[in-house]
């Protein structure tokens, strides 16, 4: 399987830290042959993680690679924590604008710039508050439901020589997550039947999966990955 990718070039939107950098660290991507574009908004973040990547032979934090056969949204805000209605309406705006907003645009510019003649595979980072809110982060899933929507009418749009699909994932141990479960990990993996919370490569082996060839016949679909905690009646 050393060269699924071979020969591509993938674009990963918020990847200098998280679950962007862990989807281009996976051997699935990086060390199964593609060439990696990174993008996030510090530039030091961003040299840290073409090095952690093997340089700029294998990724770097501009396009120059010369294609586009992969992209990752993965970039996303929860700017604030609080129920909707004293939510402030500008947060409200800036988060769907990044969770949503931002995702179409870069289709649009992948399209524009390689995909719309030669083809592509593409995987949005959504969330299990796409398919079941959670208290408290209301506007957040109402984005990523929003994203997941957004995946099953792009699939439809750019059929059959450009696939779009969704992974869904509960908390996920990184930085972005942290609030969620720090001082408290026991207690939240508990409601986990799988009894721990996630790490960054299990999701980034199943965005992989997505992008390869092993998906062809898959398009407009989310793949939840939670442990087991929706079906455990958790969200």
């Amino acid at each position: 399987m050393a060269d699924t990718f071979a020969g591509q070039t993938a674009i990963i939107t918020g990847a200098s830290r998280g679950l962007g950098l862990a989807v281009a660290v996976t051997e699935r991507l990086v060390a199964q042959g593609a060439k990696v574009v990174i993008t996030g908004r510090k530039p030091d973040a961003l040299a840290e993680a073409v090095t952690s990547l093997g340089g700029p032979d294998h990724a770097l934090g501009i396009a120059a690679f010369g294609s586009a056969d992969l992209l990752v949204n993965n970039t996303a805000i929860n700017p604030v924590y609080g129920p909707l209605i004293t939510l402030d309406l500008g947060a409200a705006r800036n988060t769907v604008e990044v969770n949503c907003v931002a995702a179409l645009s870069w289709v649009q510019k992948v399209h524009a710039a390689w995909m719309g003649k030669h083809g592509g595979a593409i995987v949005n980072i959504a969330s299990v508050g796409g398919i079941r809110t959670a208290s408290g982060i209301g506007m957040y899933c109402a984005g990523k439901a929003m994203l997941i929507h957004l995946t099953e009418a792009l699939a439809v749009d750019l059929g059959p020589d450009i696939r779009v699909n969704a992974v869904a994932p509960a908390v996920v141990k990184t930085r972005f997550a942290a609030a969620l479960y720090e001082g408290r990990e026991d207690e939240v993996s508990a409601a986990y039947p799988l009894k721990r919370l996630g790490i960054p490569s299990d999701v980034g082996s199943v965005v992989a999966f997505l992008l390869s060839g092993d998906a062809s016949w898959m398009t407009g679909q989310t793949l939840v990955v939670d442990g087991g905690l929706t079906v455990a009646g958790g969200a």
